[in-house]
């Protein structure tokens, strides 16, 4: 029996060396940052004078700071496949995302993570800017930027290899899949034990080519049967595309993205009341514009513009016709870079603060310098 085992053993070492990989690398990287905000406005309608509590909370300034920590992989297999991997830890040396990608030569590449973000991140608000997206310094994230954050905590993403088109273009596609959309990261062996949804996908394409590139990206999220208060919940759906061209030093951008929480619109919120993306019963629809321009190789401006509109699809329990709400927002921003120093700069403003028509405004200021190792 020994003599079995350890010609099992021999021969499942022979099998694993046959894929063995290369001697890999190891490095570390990081930044350092500092910011000086301010804010002001008058949400929940309280104006920038201090309230009956004695307290403003859109009134304020601070200094702030940011440590990020890369530790990072690579290697090659023995059949010239390649694998890398981070992890990214923050000010606190809490984990902030991993993850790990196969690249299989001609065949595209293969990525596991938590918190990366998935492939969402490559199509949500990507117009053109100088600093941040529109909505960094706003009262709350645009609908847009959820549009299939459940993806990237608990699923598997691969990436097609980039094929070309006619006429200089270029396409590459994005497919996910999560055994459970919850966005719930898990351990090693771990589960996810959510009841209020079941699997979840995404796929999005990107054509790229002569200054032009297009994103259209969507996603879908099983909503379980105990995850359902009532026979006509429907499973999450969300999409977004955009539309980028730059000409030398301008470019400019249009995104839109659509966002239906599937729930039956019985409990639909009330144009006063403060709406939580993913959770109030109705359809999130977002648009956005920016243009930006590099003045030189160091320094870039950009403006943007986004309307969010929240329509509740009425209450259906009750036959009442709810309003549509539409949060503004704009956003100026201009970057300097020399070396490993950036300074940066944004002022951004948001009217009907939480998709309501009495959510006032609120106006965020702030200029930030990094140092990168």
């Amino acid at each position: 029996m020994d003599k079995l085992k350890k010609i099992g053993l021999t021969a499942l070492a022979g099998s694993l060396m046959a894929v063995s990989a290369n001697a890999g690398e190891m490095s570390v990287s990081g930044s350092f940052g500092m910011t000086y905000s301010t804010q002001s406005g008058d949400t929940d309608g309280i104006a920038d004078d201090y309230d009956v509590s004695g307290a403003n909370p859109n009134q304020g300034q601070g200094i702030g700071s940011d440590k990020d920590f890369t530790v990072s992989g690579s290697g090659e297999l023995d059949n010239g496949w390649t694998f890398s991997g981070y992890t990214l830890l923050k000010d606190d040396m809490a984990l902030s995302s991993s993850a790990i990608t196969l690249t299989m030569g001609s065949l595209g590449s293969v990525m596991v993570g938590a918190a990366t973000g998935g492939a969402s991140t490559a199509y949500d608000v990507q117009t053109p800017k100088a600093y941040e997206e529109v909505d960094d310094g706003g009262a709350v994230s645009l609908s847009a930027n959820y549009v299939g954050n459940w993806m990237d905590g608990n699923s598997v993403t691969y990436t097609s290899p980039t094929f070309d088109l006619m006429s200089g273009m270029s396409v590459t596609a994005h497919i996910e899949y999560a055994p459970e959309a919850s966005d719930a990261a898990t351990n090693d062996g771990g589960n996810s034990a959510d009841t209020t949804y079941d699997s979840g996908q995404s796929l999005g394409l990107t054509i790229a080519g002569n200054g032009l590139t297009v994103g259209v990206y969507g996603a879908e999220r099983e909503r379980s049967s105990a995850g359902a208060t009532t026979n006509i919940d429907n499973d999450v759906f969300a999409g977004v595309y955009y539309v980028n061209y730059a000409m030398g030093p301008v470019a400019v951008g249009y995104s839109q993205s659509y966002y239906d929480t599937g729930l039956d619109g019985d409990g639909a919120d009330a144009t006063t009341t403060a709406k939580n993306v993913g959770a109030a019963e109705g359809i999130f629809e977002s648009d956005t514009f920016s243009i930006a321009f590099n003045v030189n190789d160091n320094l870039s401006v950009s403006y943007a513009k986004a309307e969010d509109t929240y329509d509740a699809q009425s209450n259906v329990a009750g036959g009442t016709e709810i309003a549509d709400v539409t949060m503004d927002m704009k956003s100026i921003q201009a970057a300097y870079s020399m070396g490993g120093m950036s300074i940066k700069a944004y002022r951004t403003e948001t009217d009907n603060a939480e998709y309501q028509t009495n959510g006032g405004s609120l106006t965020v200021n702030e200029i930030a310098l990094g140092l990168a190792f």
